[in-house]
């Protein structure tokens, strides 16, 4: 009986938001005929669709292209905040120096950072996978520092009382106990480094599903514009399970 309410619940963690999506696009669909939208403002999702078909070639390559930015910052990010948080956790000077230092930063807007990136960096990929890590960063940092603190404090004083190596007690304790909530961090961070990168291509760019969304308003060509959208949302939505299953992985693998 538990078996089978547990396969239940696990199939309705993917039909409940199908359905859902299949009812908003019936209303999409049908909205703009029934209140008298002009096409130009809202197309249907049927002439969306249709201009992901007849586009598909485009719009695949301008995917890509966004997906290995995307994918660069995102990596950076990770890298250097997991790197920086344990440093912030471990290191007292850095946590009295760094750590205030982010914090400002962070406060930034980072969309106003964008033409300095393409100004420093040109209109190539650099600037876009920059803009990727400065959005992605700051959680994975906030994440690695919060699940290092989180470590329970009783099983630091056993390892302690077996005279554990610091080595030891950071490698087989603090980073298991931390894995949760970096894992959680990744996962915050993977939709930051997707509107990073399209940040990135809104300022300066001669390709990517950004640039494509610019081109597409120019020509006033809406249905164009929301197949862009579109594909933006599923490369989001695509990276994120991604980063969802590698986590698991590593959570049931271990270290």
């Amino acid at each position: 009986m538990q078996q089978s309410f547990s396969r239940s619940e696990s199939w309705r963690r993917f039909t409940d938001p199908a359905l859902l999506f299949l009812l908003l696009a019936l209303l999409w669909e049908k909205a703009v005929d029934v209140f008298g939208i002009k096409r130009y403002l809202l197309p249907p999702l049927s002439q969306v669709l249709d201009s992901m078909w007849t586009n598909r070639a485009n719009l695949l390559l301008q995917s890509w292209i966004t997906t290995q930015e995307v994918l660069a910052g995102f990596v950076l990010a990770v890298v250097g905040g997991v790197v920086l948080g344990l440093a912030i956790h471990a290191l007292p000077v850095v946590r009295r120096t760094l750590y205030p230092l982010i914090v400002v930063f962070q406060g930034l807007p980072k969309i106003a950072l964008a033409p300095l990136m393409v100004i420093w960096f040109g209109y190539g990929d650099t600037s876009k996978v920059l803009m990727a890590f400065l959005f992605a960063f700051f959680p994975v940092v906030i994440a690695t520092m919060g699940g290092l603190a989180g470590t329970p404090a009783h099983l630091i004083e056993h390892f302690r009382a077996i005279r554990a190596p610091a080595w030891v007690t950071f490698r087989r304790l603090h980073v298991p106990s931390a894995l949760p909530s970096i894992m959680d961090g990744c996962k915050s961070a993977m939709p930051l480094a997707v509107i990073g990168a399209i940040v990135g291509e809104f300022v300066g760019s001669e390709h990517g599903l950004g640039h494509l969304i610019l081109e597409a308003n120019a020509n006033a060509r809406t249905d164009y514009l929301f197949a862009a959208l579109v594909a933006i949302s599923l490369v989001a939505g695509l990276l994120y399970v991604l980063v969802e299953l590698a986590a698991k992985r590593v959570w049931w693998r271990g270290l």
